[in-house]
């Protein structure tokens, strides 16, 4: 789930911050600038967790502040494929469960991050039509899942001796999935939109801006799904 990155920067340190340590200005700088931010291909970057190398420092012309190049690790949330996760829903849509990750708030003497990172994703429950699953199905139950477009939320039909038994995805459950897929967009600013484009079109471009890191999951094994489901088996 969570990996060490090595990565480089140079880092900007203000001149009143030189009574300082410089490794603690530097450290302070770089979590201002990574924590709880998606680098490309990279993850969701949690925290600093050391400094490995520190190259000579510089002051430039007209700027009073000392620029140093810095060697470092960091911590980046990026499961690996067939990891096991447990999300909380969010949403519900024909596309499948939205949920989001929550990773905790981080406050070690060797980790500070501010706040709680979270990451968004989607479980993909598989290919439906007409409300059942098409050519896939819970390993040994032979199981399908089915759409509630009036609630907005996804059904297990549970099929039983008694009958069938309708299982919710409520919103706020908890769910455990595997990932299977993982999505980044680069969502760096560009370029001022063009003078004939309207103001309507700038809104729906602002509406429709993707996550920069999505992951994608299945539940169609047994032991996935909401945690419910399994409190009892």
């Amino acid at each position: 789930m969570f990996v060490l990155v090595e990565m480089t920067d140079t880092v900007r340190i203000p001149p009143w911050q030189f009574e300082r340590q410089l490794n603690e200005s530097i450290a302070e700088e770089l979590n201002k600038k990574l924590a709880n931010k998606v680098v490309y291909n990279v993850g969701l970057c949690i925290c600093l967790y050391d400094i490995t190398k520190l190259e000579d420092s510089y002051i430039f012309p007209g700027d009073g502040a000392s620029h140093t190049k810095v060697h470092f690790r960091y911590v980046v949330f990026h499961p690996f494929l067939d990891e096991i996760l447990i999300g909380e829903i969010k949403s519900c849509s024909q596309d499948g469960v939205h949920g989001e990750l929550q990773l905790g708030t981080l406050g070690t003497e060797s980790c500070r991050a501010p706040g709680a990172a979270t990451i968004s994703g989607s479980v993909a429950l598989c290919n439906c039509k007409e409300g059942f699953c098409q050519g896939k199905s819970f390993p040994s139950l032979a199981l399908g899942v089915a759409s509630d477009e009036a609630e907005q939320v996804w059904v297990w039909e549970y099929e039983t001796e008694e009958g069938a038994h309708d299982l919710y995805m409520d919103i706020g459950e908890e769910i455990r999935f595997r990932v299977v897929d993982e999505t980044f967009v680069d969502t760096s600013p560009t370029g001022p939109s063009s003078a004939e484009a309207s103001t309507s079109s700038a809104t729906e471009e602002v509406q429709k801006k993707e996550a920069p890191y999505t992951l994608v999951g299945s539940i169609s094994e047994p032991g996935l799904g909401l945690l419910s489901w399994w409190t009892n088996s």
